[in-house]
């Protein structure tokens, strides 16, 4: 259903990313943040999921900055933790404006992201102008609450997350009492059908929810 696209992003610095598009007019757009292992297999799914709901949606490689066609196998964490640990969070922020930017022709836009994309969904609702933001189980997210939202975010999270305790998930909720808030019987990464922590029935509830979350908010 999608296929690749470059992006250009305020300081010149050129990446690409997986557009996917809807059969009729677009609701809305769609950014889909990738976990630490890339755009993947499972973000592109992900991307599509979103088109057959109606958004355009796009899923931006931001570890272009590192390097280009970055997939990385989920067995490999410690591999996708190096990427991670190159990126400078600024500039990460305008590739995804870049990418906010390229869905705005289809009205508003809300962002999702998943694991390091979580906390990046929840840095976007702070600091770009988006309308919504969706936050799977992002594990960083309690080290950035000085950073307040200044749109509508949901968050889901796994009850059994190794990655992220039920106590720092309490924490995000003190300090962000407007969000929504969502728990799993289910481990990190719950949503991806390619890693062993996958949790079908919690993965399609948090669909669910999300889908109308964003409809409601996006239009």
């Amino acid at each position: 259903m999608g296929h690749a696209i470059e992006l250009t992003a305020a300081d010149g610095h050129h990446l690409s990313g997986y557009l996917a598009e809807p059969t009729a007019k677009a609701r809305g757009g769609i950014v889909v943040v990738q976990e630490i292992f890339g755009v993947t297999r499972h973000i592109r799914a992900v991307a599509d999921q979103y088109a057959a709901a109606g958004f355009l949606a796009l899923a931006p490689a931001l570890f272009d900055r590192a390097e280009r066609n970055v997939d990385v196998s989920y067995s490999d964490p410690q591999k996708g933790r190096g990427y991670l640990q190159a990126m400078d969070i600024d500039k990460v922020m305008l590739d995804l404006a870049a990418a906010v930017a390229r869905v705005s022709s289809a009205g508003k836009v809300g962002v999702v992201g998943y694991c390091w994309g979580g906390t990046l969904a929840y840095l976007a609702a702070a600091k770009l102008k988006i309308d919504a933001a969706v936050a799977y189980y992002g594990g960083g997210i309690e080290r950035h609450l000085e950073q307040k939202p200044q749109a509508p975010v949901l968050f889901h999270f796994g009850e059994k997350d190794s990655h992220i305790p039920l106590s720092a998930v309490a924490k995000i909720e003190a300090a962000y009492p407007r969000g929504i808030y969502h728990l799993y019987p289910a481990e990190h990464g719950f949503n991806c059908n390619d890693r062993a922590s996958y949790e079908p029935k919690s993965a399609a509830l948090a669909c669910e929810r999300s889908l109308e979350f964003l409809q409601r908010h996006l239009g």
